[in-house]
């Protein structure tokens, strides 16, 4: 048999085997007709004047200058953004502080693990259905606080403008944390220990030793969890819209509540694919504009 040349040989073991192409294909074919197909229609439809039944009429930027003008997309964008900052906030640092907490092997930890864990595995739409009861006028909530003396605080939650949309933040963090606390704990674990160990022979405190080692380790971790919570948090609709449908008087409006509520009930899905534009955008721009930093920081 006559010997294969050098290139004939490198061409031979480079070639990629049918099966493994098969394998990357279907997957790539099916997210192009599920996910990427509809994603640039979508961004077609926001250019468009469409109420699902009739022709389409291109409006070019309109619908995006119409937003100028609109008093709701206006509360639901100022909402979202506090959204951002308190439920993206606080889901990180009640995570983190979660998984510092429960990181050491002891006795009885793995209890409160899964117990904080336990919320992610459930439904948002029955976390709402849950948190709705504890928040009726004699829930459970209400309840509690007169018996701790505090009926003085009892209080319509979901009915006043002024409580709405921070009460339902509440079951959305709780359903959050355990799974943030979960990213943490998997970075935690593969710092090395001798670092700390290190550390403490050079007498360095908690505080330092969180500052200076615990954080940067956990840097590329912190990239993942951003990252999720932004889009979390800009995704955010079932429990919203199952807790107080954007109300009252949009007061808890968000801009996932309003791109549905104009979409799928007012039948403006051009205006709503114009909302859904405003949403990708906003999430891209503070996902990339975090990792940039991140990197550079790095760096």
């Amino acid at each position: 048999m006559a010997l294969l040349t050098a290139p004939a040989r490198r061409r031979r073991a480079t070639r990629v085997p049918p099966v493994v192409l098969a394998f990357l294909l279907i997957p790539l074919l099916a997210e192009a007709f599920w996910v990427f197909w509809p994603a640039i229609q979508g961004f077609y439809l926001s250019l468009t004047d469409w109420n699902g039944v009739a022709p389409a009429k291109f409006v070019g930027l309109g619908n995006f200058r119409e937003m100028f003008g609109d008093s709701v997309f206006r509360t639901a964008l100022l909402d979202t953004v506090l959204w951002l900052v308190l439920f993206g906030g606080l889901s990180v640092v009640l995570g983190l502080g979660a998984a510092l907490l429960l990181q050491q092997e002891r006795r009885g930890v793995g209890f409160y693990r899964a117990a904080l864990f336990l919320p992610v595995v459930f439904s948002l739409v029955a976390t709402a259905l849950v948190w709705q009861a504890m928040y009726q006028p004699d829930g459970l909530i209400d309840k509690a606080l007169g018996g701790l003396g505090l009926g003085s605080w009892a209080h319509p939650w979901l009915a006043d403008q002024n409580t709405a949309l921070y009460a339902v933040i509440v079951p959305a963090l709780w359903r959050e944390i355990g799974y943030v606390m979960v990213l943490y704990l998997a970075g935690l674990k593969g710092i090395d220990p001798a670092l700390y160990e290190a550390a403490r022979v050079d007498g360095a405190n908690r505080r330092q030793l969180f500052r200076h080692i615990t954080l940067p380790q956990l840097s590329s971790v912190n990239a993942v969890v951003v990252s999720v919570v932004i889009i979390d948090s800009l995704r955010s609709f079932d429990v919203v819209w199952a807790l107080t449908r954007g109300g009252p008087y949009h007061s808890s409006e968000l801009l996932s509540t309003y791109m549905y509520s104009t979409a799928f009930q007012s039948l403006r899905l051009g205006y709503g694919s114009a909302l859904a534009v405003v949403i990708f955008i906003l999430a891209f721009g503070v996902i990339v504009s975090y990792l940039v930093r991140a990197f550079r920081e790095a760096d």
